[in-house]
C-alpha cells in the first residue's frame, strides 16, 4: 500500500515536470512511473495495450487532431474575425459566453472550439488566464445542466432525481459563476472593436462552422445505431472541417501552412497519452486505496475531489465515492446534501487536473504550461472548495 501512495505522488510529478516539454510524453511516463510501483510488468504492458488497440481511443484522437484544424481554417479565412464582429456583446460577457456556449454542447474536448474566441477577444489577457477561464466557464453550466451525462449517472448511483439534484446544485453554480467573474473577467478592460454594421450572414456562417460538429455529434446518434460513440464524434468534426473549408474558399497550399502551425497531430497525441494514464490508473488499485481511507463525509469529498484531479473525470470519482457512502451508512438514496458537497468536489478536481482533455487542449492551443495554468486556476478552485469542505463537516 505504501508503495503505491509513493507511485502516486511520484507519477503526479514527473506529469507536471515533463509537461513542460511534451505534454503527450508526460501522460505516458507518469503512467508507466505509476503503473512501475502498482503493477507487475505484464499489467503495465495490459494497459499500454488496451489503449492502442482501443478503437474508441484511436477514433476519439483522430477526432481531437481535426478541432484544432477548423479553428486555424476560421482564423485565416477570416471567419473567426467576422464571427467576433458580429456578435455584438461587451468584451466580458464574450469571453464568458462563448466557452459556455459550447460547454452545453457534448464535444470531447471541445474547449478546442472556443479557444479561438477566447483567443480573439482576449487581447490583453495573459495566456494562462485565457486557457483558465475557457475550461473554467466551459463547464460551468454542467453542474446544472440536465443532459450532463456525468451529473445524470452520478444521480443514478445516488438514487436521486436529476431535477431534485440540479435544485441542490444551483448555488454552486452561481457560486462558480461569481468566482469566474472576480478571478479572470473583473479586471478586464476595454471593449471588442467592432467594424461596419451587423450582417446576419458574417454571424450565422461562421456559427454553423463551430455549431456543426456539437450538433450533429448530438443527433446523429438518435438517427443511427453506432458501434462506438466516438464515430459519431470523428463524422461531426469531419462535416464541421468540410465546411470550414467549403466556406474558407482556401488553396492547398494555406492548408498545409495551417496544419504546420496547428500542429494537430499533437493533440491527438495527447488523448492517447490521456487514456493510457487513466488505464493504468484504473489498474492500480488506488482509487480504491483512496475510497478505503474515508470515514466521514469531509474525507468522502477530499477523496472525490483527489480523484477529479488525478482522473480529469467527474464520474469516476462519483461512482466510487457515493458507493462508498451507501455503503457505510446503508441508506438509499443518498442525502441530496450530501450528493452536492461530493459532486462539487469531484467537479472542481476536475477543473484543474492535468489528465482532463479541455486543461491539456485550451493550455496546448494558448501556449502555457500546465503549472502555468494551475497557478491561474488553483487560488479560484480553492475559493470555492473551502467552503465546501466547511459544509461537509457540518453535514
Amino acid at each position: 500500500m505504501f508503495t503505491s501512495w509513493i507511485g502516486l505522488f511520484i507519477s503526479m510529478g514527473v506529469l507536471l515536470v515533463v509537461s513542460r516539454k511534451s505534454l503527450p510524453l508526460a501522460f505516458a511516463l507518469s503512467a508507466i512511473t505509476l503503473g512501475a510501483f502498482t503493477l507487475p510488468p505484464v499489467g503495465i504492458w495490459r494497459g499500454v495495450w488496451s489503449t492502442v488497440a482501443d478503437p474508441s481511443v484511436l477514433l476519439l484522437a483522430v477526432a481531437m487532431g481535426i478541432i484544432p484544424m477548423i479553428g486555424g481554417i476560421m482564423e485565416v479565412s477570416g471567419q473567426m474575425d467576422r464571427l467576433v464582429n458580429n456578435l455584438r456583446i461587451g468584451k466580458k460577457a464574450f469571453l464568458a459566453l462563448s466557452p459556455a456556449l459550447f460547454g452545453t454542447l457534448p464535444m470531447p474536448g471541445g474547449a478546442l472550439l472556443s479557444s479561438p474566441m477566447v483567443e480573439r477577444a482576449g487581447e490583453g489577457i495573459e495566456g494562462r488566464d485565457k486557457a483558465a477561464l475557457n475550461v473554467w466557464f466551459r463547464h460551468a453550466l454542467l453542474i446544472i445542466y440536465p443532459l450532463n451525462s456525468a451529473l445524470i449517472v452520478s444521480a443514478k448511483i445516488a438514487g436521486l432525481e436529476v431535477h431534485r439534484a440540479i435544485l441542490y446544485l444551483l448555488p454552486s453554480f452561481v457560486v462558480v459563476v461569481i468566482i469566474g467573474w472576480v478571478f479572470f473577467l473583473r479586471d478586464v478592460e476595454g471593449e471588442i472593436l467592432y467594424r461596419g454594421t451587423i450582417s446576419a450572414r458574417d454571424l450565422l456562417l461562421p456559427l454553423s462552422i463551430i455549431l456543426l460538429a456539437p450538433l450533429l455529434s448530438f443527433l446523429l446518434p438518435q438517427l443511427f445505431a453506432f458501434g462506438l460513440p466516438e464515430w459519431t464524434t470523428l463524422i461531426a468534426v469531419s462535416c464541421s472541417l468540410g465546411l470550414a473549408l467549403f466556406l474558407g474558399d482556401l488553396s492547398w497550399e494555406d492548408v498545409k501552412k495551417i496544419n504546420e502551425r496547428m500542429v494537430p497531430w499533437n493533440f491527438s497525441l495527447i488523448i492517447v497519452g490521456m487514456f493510457l494514464f487513466l488505464n493504468i490508473f484504473k489498474a492500480s488499485g488506488v482509487s480504491e486505496l483512496l475510497a478505503a481511507s474515508a470515514s466521514s463525509i469531509l474525507l468522502l469529498c477530499i477523496i472525490s475531489f483527489l480523484l477529479g484531479v488525478i482522473t480529469g473525470r467527474v464520474q469516476l470519482p462519483t461512482s466510487v465515492v457515493i458507493p462508498t457512502y451507501l455503503s457505510m451508512t446503508g441508506g438509499n438514496p443518498m442525502p441530496p446534501t450530501i450528493f452536492t458537497l461530493v459532486f462539487f468536489s469531484a467537479f472542481l478536481g476536475y477543473l484543474i487536473s492535468p489528465v482532463h482533455p479541455c486543461v491539456s487542449v485550451s493550455t496546448e492551443y494558448f501556449g502555457v504550461r500546465i503549472g502555468d495554468y494551475l497557478k491561474a486556476a488553483a487560488l479560484p478552485t480553492l475559493v470555492a472548495f473551502i467552503p465546501t469542505l466547511a459544509l461537509a463537516l457540518l453535514v
